[in-house]
């Protein structure tokens, strides 16, 4: 069988749905206003070799989450797709691939500075600005999220900061995710994260921006203080009937629930992102803080990738 030559290879050579994908990411994302807030605290050292920049160190958690690599995952990855080498500008055969300890290094840098939590709300203002953001009203709900179960590690313990919770009659372990939405938009404005056990209307008040129309939420949410509250605040509650112990629902009732149930499903799609298409279903860090951390990255990075055909017509 003859050999294709390199340039024929590089002329006829089909662009995968992945480059496609990456192409897009790199217009929309605001690589400059995210490297501004970072740099106030990246230190670079005076001697020693040529440091890597910001924006590369960057543009490698950001292959992490959409991806879902690990560290030594991404180092390796780099070296083996083209299309990663094209999204970071590198040549392999000309310098050196950041190695799997400056990406740790990195993400805990930006750990330790609270900068994930500074990343979603900048690419949040960044969305506002272009009027890609309202804030008339949220949709709020949670999600579990699996923690390894397992004993055999160097503690010999579970993570301490994760629990157990049943849902469905089945039992979880691990930590769950809140968060607050848009629901004309479906872009995630608020973020909270909790060990498993803590109920989801715990953490209703902290998704809640202050400027809300509307408050759309399932029967996990229902009370009838808190639906009394909010129509006297002028608020449209929006959350789900829940039947009490023998006084079931309404025909009226369970009407109105069939009509919500369809506004509120704008808040399962970012849920629906990050697990299925990303595959971020399990922690990969111990603690809640650190996961906390990828959450908001993940959801910044998710709030972007909805809305990217329009920004792709008005660049950052």
């Amino acid at each position: 069988m003859s050999q294709l030559s390199l340039l024929s290879i590089a002329q006829y050579r089909k662009t995968l749905r992945c480059e496609k994908f990456l192409n897009q990411m790199d217009q929309v994302v605001p690589w400059k206003k995210l490297c501004a807030i970072i740099k106030p605290f990246h230190k670079r050292p005076k001697t020693g070799r040529k440091p890597i920049e910001i924006e590369r160190k960057l543009r490698i958690l950001c292959l992490q989450q959409w991806y879902n690599l690990s560290d030594p995952g991404v180092e390796d990855a780099i070296y083996d797709r083209n299309s990663f080498q094209k999204f970071l500008s590198i040549d392999i055969l000309t310098e050196s691939v950041p190695d799997e300890t400056t990406v740790c290094k990195f993400r805990n840098l930006l750990q330790e500075h609270r900068l994930f939590e500074k990343i979603l709300s900048t690419i949040n203002e960044h969305l506002e600005q272009k009027g890609l953001l309202m804030k008339e009203g949220t949709a709020v709900d949670a999600t579990l999220i699996a923690a390894p179960s397992s004993t055999k590690n160097q503690s010999g313990k579970r993570d301490p900061e994760m629990s157990s919770t049943q849902k469905n009659g089945k039992w979880h372990f691990g930590m769950k995710a809140h968060i607050g939405v848009d629901p004309k938009t479906g872009l995630v404005h608020s973020l909270s994260a909790t060990t498993a056990k803590v109920h989801d209307t715990h953490q209703f008040d902290e998704l809640l921006h202050g400027e809300e129309k509307a408050v759309l939420g399932d029967k996990g949410y229902f009370k009838a203080s808190r639906k009394k509250e909010l129509r006297t605040q002028g608020i449209f509650c929006g959350i789900l009937d829940k039947a009490s112990r023998n006084t079931p629902l309404s025909s009226s009732q369970i009407k109105r629930n069939n009509k919500l149930s369809k506004a509120r499903a704008v808040v399962e799609h970012p849920f629906q992102v990050i697990k299925c298409q990303w595959n971020y279903r399990k922690t990969r860090y111990r603690g809640i803080a650190k996961n906390a951390g990828q959450l908001n990255l993940l959801f910044g990075l998710y709030n972007l990738f909805r809305v990217r055909k329009k920004l792709l017509f008005d660049p950052v």
